[in-house]
Order: C-alpha cells, then structure tokens, then sequence
C-alpha cells in the first residue's frame, strides 16, 4: 500500500490461475467463431478464416468487417445504442471480475463494500500492421494518454474509484504494455481532449505529459491496480502475437459511478451479503435491460464525460 500511495499503481503477479485465463480464452474462441459464421452468412465476410492463427484470424475478420469490435466488449458504448447493439456478458468474463482473490485485493483499497463500476472494457489488439490505417479504436490500437476519472462525468471526482488492469496475455513491450506515470496521481485532474465530435476518444494532450513514464511488462493472470488520476497508455503491438487485457473499475459502495445509465452491481458487502451479484445470468440481463432503457429513449447529446474541447492546449 506505500508503493500505491507513492506511486499511484501495483502491479500484482499471479492473481489469476491458468485455468481462468484459458476459461475465458475459450470463450472468446466461442463467440469469434459464432461472429464469424453469421457475418459471413450476412455476406459481410468472405470466410470464416478458422485455419488462420488466432491473431491474424482476428485481424483479417475486423479488418473486412470495418473494425466491429463491439460485439466483443463487455460494456456498451456511449453513442449510437440501439435494441440490436451487441455487448459480451458471458460466465467466464463474469468469474474474472467477481474473483475472490481479485475482491481480496480490492478490498484493501475500497474496503469491504464493493461495488463493480460499469466502465469496463475488454482490449484485443492484433499486430497493428494487420490493421488498416483508417481503423481508430483503441480496444485494438494504441491507447493514448489519459485519467481513468478523466473519462466520466465530474460527480466520480470524489468516488474512491479504483482501475485494475487485467493482463489475459503476457504484455510486453512490443505487444503493447502499458505506460504509466508515477506519482501523477498526486496532481490534480488533467485536461483532455475530445479526438472526435462525439467525445467518445480522449486524449491528455503530449505536452502536458510528463518525461517520467515507464512501461511495466507483466505476465498473464497478473493484474496492475491504478489510482484513478494515474496518468497511463499503451502504445502499438508491433510484435506477431495478440495483446489481450481487460480493464474494470471498482469503488465502494454508495458512490456515483459517473455512468448512471449503465448497470453497476455489489461484488462483496460484508454489512449485506445477500446484496452480493453471484449469477452471470443475471448480469447479462442487467446490461440487457439497460441496453432497451438507452434505446428507447435515444440521445445523441448524450455525454458521459465533462470535455468539449474548448481548452486552448485543445487547438
């Protein structure tokens, strides 16, 4: 807890067994092979490409698909929600966010009432020359600089949230670790800027970034736990292989978890166990649920975070 408090991040080794980690693996296996039969049924694909290697596999299906990675990931987006819009909630994701060797750690920096934040995101990222150049997302390219309180809304600015950094493959520095700088958490809040008209990508701009970043490689089944403010990236996989982390957010109890559209769920509570989400289904529904509430009721002034651009480091 002294280094976190120094420095703004952890990194934890072995937090996850190898049967975890290929339990989830094997999902995703799973659902890219259903993707990739129903797209090429739609005609959107040539071929299901399943004699290819996962990770130029992967790149080929995304890159014929225009970049769809939605149906991968574990949250919905902030825009352009509607009744058909894909979102991953399945058993095996579900085990990876409610472990107890995960919970036992977060615990010691929440405490005992934790709540599971919904801004969570899975990140698969082939060799970034597999992908076309126009294909902008970072849940499969380069992640730029930012704060992890820096992309909601100002009502988390005091929730006591914290990131933790799944590494479902070993991360390294040619396949896209991640970059932090220490002790940047101790600072206040820095400015970022919208990188399109939606908001939707943000970036702290480089000249406000510090010199002092360092990348930290980590194996699978590891995670890295980040302060809230801790300024953070990762760069291009420019190696053969994939770069697969997840990144979830917990917090306890109580608190705003600046996407109060979107289902947020107790993981631990020792003053009320029953309040406790054990039931992956059920988690499912629940984005389900808020999947039908945002598309009946469609906004697209709707924002989930608090930068417009008008920065003068943003022009």
């Amino acid at each position: 807890m002294d280094f976190f408090e120094e420095n703004g991040y952890l990194v934890i080794e072995n937090v996850y067994s190898d049967t975890e980690i290929a339990n989830v693996v094997d999902e995703y296996m799973e659902l890219l092979d259903r993707l990739a039969e129903g797209w090429v049924a739609e005609g959107q694909l040539q071929s299901t490409y399943a004699e290819l290697p996962f990770p130029q596999r992967l790149a080929r299906i995304l890159s014929e698909t225009g970049g769809n990675f939605q149906p991968f990931d574990i949250s919905l987006p902030s825009r352009g929600v509607t009744a058909e819009t894909p979102v991953h909630n399945g058993p095996a994701v579900f085990e990876l966010l409610t472990s107890p060797r995960l919970l036992d750690i977060v615990e010691h920096f929440v405490g005992q009432e934790v709540l599971s934040n919904p801004i969570q995101h899975v990140r698969i990222k082939p060799p970034e020359h597999l992908l076309p150049a126009d294909i902008d997302n970072s849940m499969m390219k380069s992640s730029a600089w930012h704060q992890d309180q820096g992309v909601a809304l100002p009502e988390v600015d005091n929730t006591e949230m914290l990131t933790v950094w799944i590494a479902v493959t070993d991360a390294t520095l040619e396949n896209s670790c991640l970059w932090v700088v220490p002790s940047s958490h101790r600072g206040d809040l820095i400015t970022h800027c919208p990188g399109n008209a939606a908001r939707s990508t943000l970036a702290i701009p480089e000249s406000l970034v510090p010199d002092t970043a360092i990348p930290l490689p980590v194996a699978a089944g590891s995670i890295i736990v980040l302060h809230r403010r801790t300024m953070h990236s990762a760069l291009a996989n420019t190696s053969d292989g994939v770069r697969w982390s997840f990144d979830c957010r917990f917090q306890p109890v109580g608190q705003p978890t600046g996407r109060a559209e979107y289902p947020a769920f107790v993981a631990r509570s020792a003053s009320d166990p029953d309040s406790v989400l054990t039931d992956w289904q059920e988690w499912k529904r629940l984005w389900e649920q808020a999947r039908a509430d945002v598309a009946a009721s469609p906004n697209e002034n709707r924002v989930f975070n608090r930068w417009d651009g008008s920065h003068e480091v943003c022009a």
